[in-house]
């Protein structure tokens, strides 16, 4: 129990210093491996590194297949990146097989101070310290709880049982890896019980093959319904790794009388063939990425993908984990809302001048699709902790939230009281005067150019552009004004087509200026967010 214990301790820290290092340096991370992608060389080390600082090759192979299916690289330069990755994990285990328990209290206490600040970038400071001294009092724990098991009767049995069977051996590993999710904890795990001395050297040898070939089952898993392009490169590092395996699996044997030559104690040598079985494989297949790139394209070929509006195209779920990338998606699906809000407008004033029923059915459905994206972000963003973010994220994540929430709006509006009103139009068989329809376009253009211009400033923020969008808001309301007062003047001189169009007429300004409206809230906060700022810059 005391092992099953200190194994979840040790996943949880691993998590936890992941967690941290994606929350809070995610983008930054992201950034450094698609700008290493001039040469295979580059790439290797960019995820050699960055894998030492996450301390999981599983999240930058998932970062690098999203990036393959985006098509920001291609799968041989991911597979470079995901050899680099698969080394930097063998990094990692060389560090923790240092005795480095008299760090834990220091990590535990810096880990603990960093987490209870307000700032997100100081708790994801507290959770990467917090997770490196669980890790180490894990192994620590492990070991000692491992120590009474060299007198177990049990054990004998069970190693005898993995020894005659390395196929099982190795099989049984990568069933733990793969639950884990972790091919670092696995190996730490093997290293605390070598080095206890519960598990021969050679039996660790062949588990420490299963670990690596179970660290390539989850990528593949979370990426089988993404774009091949993605699909390829976890299924490129599969083919590579096993591969590897095979051939060491038969060459056991014969460097079994030497593995001494690995140096330093039991838990060095599992640690070192660990380093020189990815090392070997980096070397070996670093210059044959293309080629096997070619075998994964045969192996899963390209497949023609119906573009299906009332899915996301920018929400990825494996993004959640970084929040500033995350929040880029959402502001990009925003924006593609915006857009469709901008299209059933321009439609909208068509129909009122064409009577054309076919494009008003499309006008609806349009807004159905706008329904879809808007929960769809609601279910997105409700996924993401506001606790790990920073001042500018949080603020960012509200504004995401306001402005989609408008924008479905503003497409009711459309849907529910504009497009009954053309309905009725058409029905009656009646026309707006020529006045009428004039004022009608010069609200309905109003309108536009501040949808137009809110969508700008949910980009850019810019204050100056807000106070653009607020005047325009009163600008649009002396048009309703003045149109009002001349519509009343066309009744009072008896004209036909304004008498038979007078409450669709009143009501249709009514809904352009609610449109308007929502458009406007994206103004407030950057303006209320200045007059605060001024505020106390007067008080210091």
């Amino acid at each position: 129990m005391n092992i099953i214990a200190g194994v979840c301790l040790l996943l949880w820290g691993v998590g936890l210093v992941r967690l941290g290092v994606t929350h809070g340096f995610g983008a930054e991370l992201r950034r450094g491996l698609a700008a290493s992608t001039k040469s295979r060389f580059m790439a290797f080390i960019s995820g050699m590194g960055i894998t030492s600082l996450l301390q999981s090759s599983t999240a930058t192979v998932l970062i690098v297949a999203a990036f393959a299916g985006q098509g920001m690289i291609n799968s041989a330069t991911g597979l470079a990146m995901v050899l680099g990755a698969d080394v930097g994990t063998t990094l990692v285990a060389q560090l923790f097989s240092l005795d480095l328990t008299f760090l834990i209290p220091l990590f535990m206490i810096v880990g603990y101070v960093s987490f209870t600040k307000k700032s997100g970038r100081f708790k994801n400071f507290g959770r990467i310290f917090i997770g490196l001294g669980l890790m180490l009092f894990a192994l620590m724990w492990i070991k000692e709880s491992s120590m009474p098991l060299k007198e177990s009767e049990l054990l004998p049995v069970i190693l005898e049982a993995l020894n005659s069977d390395k196929i099982f051996a190795i099989l049984i590993a990568l069933i733990m890896t793969w639950l884990a999710h972790s091919s670092l904890a696995i190996i730490l795990l093997l290293m605390s019980f070598v080095s206890s001395g519960i598990l021969p050297l050679e039996l660790g040898v062949y588990m420490v093959l299963g670990a690596n070939l179970g660290g390539t089952i989850p990528p593949i898993l979370a990426t089988l319904k993404d774009h091949p392009e993605a699909l390829r490169v976890p299924v490129g590092n599969l083919l590579i790794r096993l591969v590897g395996v095979v051939a060491v699996f038969y060459f056991v044997p014969y460097i079994k009388p030497h593995l001494d030559m690995l140096g330093g104690d039991e838990t060095r040598k599992i640690v070192n063939f660990h380093t020189l079985f990815n090392v070997s494989l980096a070397l070996i297949f670093l210059p044959f990425t293309g080629i096997i790139s070619k075998i994964c394209t045969k192996i899963i070929p390209d497949r023609v993908e119906q573009d299906d509006p009332k899915h996301s195209r920018y929400l990825d779920y494996k993004d959640i984990s970084t929040p500033s990338v995350a929040l880029a998606a959402a502001t990009r699906e925003t924006l593609r809302m915006a857009d469709m809000v901008q299209r059933m407008l321009e439609d909208t004033i068509t129909v009122f001048k064409t009577n054309d029923r076919m494009l008003l059915e499309k006008v609806r459905e349009e807004d159905d699709v706008i329904d879809n994206l808007y929960e769809q972000i609601k279910g997105y963003m409700a996924r993401l902790s506001q606790e790990s973010m920073d001042e500018k994220e949080a603020q960012r994540y509200v504004q995401v939230l306001t402005f989609s929430t408008n924008l479905e709006h503003a497409g009711d509006v459309i849907d529910k009281n504009l497009m009954p009103l053309a309905l009725k139009k058409i029905k009656r068989q009646i026309d707006f005067s020529d006045e009428g329809m004039k004022e009608i376009n010069h609200i309905h253009d109003l309108v536009m150019e501040s949808v137009q211009l809110a969508q700008s400033i949910f980009v850019s923020s810019d204050i100056e552009m807000a106070k653009k969008l607020l005047q325009d808001k009163q600008d649009i309301r002396e048009a309703e004004l003045t149109g009002m007062s001349t519509h009343i003047e066309r009744l009072g001189d008896g004209v036909p087509e304004t008498i038979a169009t007078s409450s669709l007429h009143v009501d249709i300004i009514r809904d352009y200026r609610r449109i308007n409206s929502y458009m406007c809230t994206v103004a407030y906060p950057l303006l209320d967010e200045k007059t605060h700022f001024q505020h106390n810059q007067k008080k210091v």
